[in-house]
Parts: structure tokens; sequence; C-alpha cells
């Protein structure tokens, strides 16, 4: 099965299944010289973590990391970091009752057509769980970008319908991790979270949109045709599970607008040209503008859900009701908060070593 693995000069391969024995990550490229330690990476995974409020699975995981190897006395040495998480609440007996039985919205059908077999346990592969690898390898990337002054956060500016407000970058950093939908807008939090517990309890699920912004980022990341930045960030968004659509700066609202309205005017600003305004998402012609990066994603509602939906038994041939048991969120943008900021982190650093912006030499001084 090929497709584990993603990035250029800084890579990553997740492993592992739902309810198997561990998942993790191997992360290769990251240059020598770099603190990093274990509780570096825990603080996003504890973010990402299972069981800690009513809008995620009550799965309850403590989502422990341990570093096997590219760590030592504290540095990274230059080869392969490869960590783990330990499953210690799998209930994999949970799913027998699906083993014939592909899941609406799931990709159970199609992992049984292309591979002619399939890890029933929670999806295996295609869950949700697969991402704390991302996270991991996320957060050695988010300290690389540090070193050059490049911050990465995310928040939640819809969900179940309910839009927040405009914020700003200060309300972000303060008031996301206050409420557990991860919203800057305190009113609109609130709301949200009604509309959680409604669709909860009516055995639904809903859906929204994350945004994510890198700050700091320089000008010039990028290649003008196949290896523009955007759309390595597209694809690494993209490859989220739950993600359906995602767009840079206006993004579809550009669709509605004119140029003179679309343009960034160019200005001078201490000596230096940069644009005026970021409708483009500090991204043009495949280039970052030295402006924030804007980007948001589209995230589709939890397909495990327990309303009564119909399918076939795929041993007997015939269609079957089907109701999904067991543990799941009903939404997914709070928790996948974290997984968001992941990707456009290792995309930044990645471009960022391509292009020598990360000096190996410097993390040794």
């Amino acid at each position: 099965m090929p497709g584990n693995s993603f990035g250029h000069s800084l890579r990553i391969t997740t492993w592992g299944e739902s309810h198997g024995k561990a998942v993790g990550v191997v992360v290769d490229g990251v240059p020598a010289g770099l603190e990093l330690s274990e509780e570096d990476i825990q603080k996003d995974l504890d973010r990402r973590r299972p069981g800690q409020s009513e809008v995620s699975t009550p799965r309850v995981e403590s989502d422990t990391l341990e570093i096997l190897s590219g760590v030592f006395e504290g540095m990274t040495t230059g080869c392969p970091i490869s960590m783990l998480v330990w499953n210690t609440n799998a209930n994999p007996g949970a799913y027998d009752y699906i083993r014939y039985i592909p899941r609406p919205g799931h990709a159970d059908l199609f992992y049984q057509k292309k591979y002619g077999i399939r890890d029933h346990r929670g999806g295996g592969r295609s869950s949700g769980r697969e991402t704390i690898g991302r996270v991991a390898a996320g957060a050695v990337a988010k300290k690389l970008l540090s070193l050059n002054g490049i911050e990465i956060f995310a928040h939640v500016t819809e969900l179940g319908g309910v839009k927040a407000g405009n914020v700003t970058f200060t309300d972000i950093r303060e008031n996301v991790e206050r409420t557990p939908v991860r919203c800057a807008d305190p009113e609109a939090a609130q709301r949200m979270l009604e509309q959680v517990r409604l669709a909860r309890s009516e055995g639904d699920s809903i859906g929204g949109i994350v945004e994510i912004i890198a700050t700091g980022v320089p000008a010039g990341l990028g290649e003008p045709v196949f290896g523009k930045l955007d759309a390595d960030i597209a694809a690494a968004l993209m490859s989220i599970g739950a993600v359906k659509g995602v767009e840079i700066g206006a993004g579809f609202e550009c669709a509605r607008m004119k140029g003179s309205q679309m343009n960034d005017p160019f200005v001078i600003e201490a000596e230096t040209i940069i644009p005026e305004t970021n409708n483009a998402g500090g991204i043009i012609g495949g280039l970052s503008t030295g402006l924030p990066i804007i980007c948001r994603a589209a995230v589709k509602p939890t397909p495990s859900i327990s309303k009564v939906q119909r399918s076939v038994n795929m041993d007997r041939m015939e269609e079957v009701a089907i109701e999904i048991h067991g543990r799941h969120d009903p939404t997914i943008p709070p928790r996948m908060v974290p997984v968001a900021e992941a990707m456009l982190a290792l995309v930044l650093a990645d471009h960022m070593i391509r292009c020598g912006r990360i000096d190996p030499e410097s993390l040794c001084k």
C-alpha cells in the first residue's frame, strides 16, 4: 500500500491502525542539532487527544509519545526520528458486526475493492487516529519553523452552520483553547456547542470550517509551476481524511470579485515592497509574499452516526440497514485544529529546508 509518505526534503511516513497495537510516524530530513524532547511533541498530541470534552469521542487514550530514534541527549542527530503512541483503549470487537458491511461515508468498500482486504476495526488506516503521526511530526516541524520566527495557529470559523464573527490574531491565540469547539469568538462558540449537543442527541453529526494561519513566513517560498506552495498546502490539507474542500486567501469568493477588488496593491513599508492587502492569502504565483498565509479547510460531518442508514452485506450480497455503534466524534473540526496546523507546518518546513532557509549549522550553535 503506497501513499503513506508525504514531503520531499522533510519527509514523513505514518503507520499503524486505529485498533492495532500502536500508531506512529517516521520523520526523515530533520537537521542535526535541533533541541527536541517528548514534551515538545506531547503538547500538540494532548490537544488532539480523544475523550477530553463533550465534542469528542468518549474513547479515552493518554496518547503518550515515545521517541524511539533520531534524538540523542536532547538533540536531533540527523537520522530518521521514529515516534510511537500505544493504543491502550482499543476495542476491536466492537466492529465485528461490520466485517462485511461497509459504512456509508467511510472508505470501507473502496479499500476492499482496491486491495481485496481491509481492516474493519474502526477503519484501520483510514481512521482519524492515523493523524497522531501527523501531529507528532508537525510538532517537530513547528519547532524548526519557530527558529525562523514562523508561528502557526488554527481555529474553527464555522460549525453546524454557525459562523464566527471577525476575530484578530490575538483573539485566536488567546481564545481558541478556552472552548471545546476551538472557536475564537466566544459567543459563536457557545452556539456551536449547542449545535453539537443537538446533533449528538439526534444520533447525527455536523461539519464545519477550520482556518489555518502562518505568520512570519518569508517571501519566496515555493516554486512557480508544479511545486507551487499553495498546491502543496492544498494537497496537505486535502490528505486529511474528512477534508472535502480547501481555499486560500479570498478563496472561492474571488470568483465573485473584480480584478480591481481582488488584486493586492503594492506599497513600500520599511524600505520593502509588500502587498497592501492580502486577498491572495500570502501566496501569489505559487510563491509566498511575506504576508500571513491564510487557508481554510471544509470538513465534512463525521460519517459514523447512530441513525439507521442503508448499506449492503458484501458476503451475502444483500441490502441491509446499518446503525453504527462504538465511540465517535459528533463533529471533527475542533479536534482537527492541531492536525491542520501540523500539515501546514510540514509543508512550510519542507520548503524552508529545500530553499536553504533553515541552516543546519545554525542549529548546532
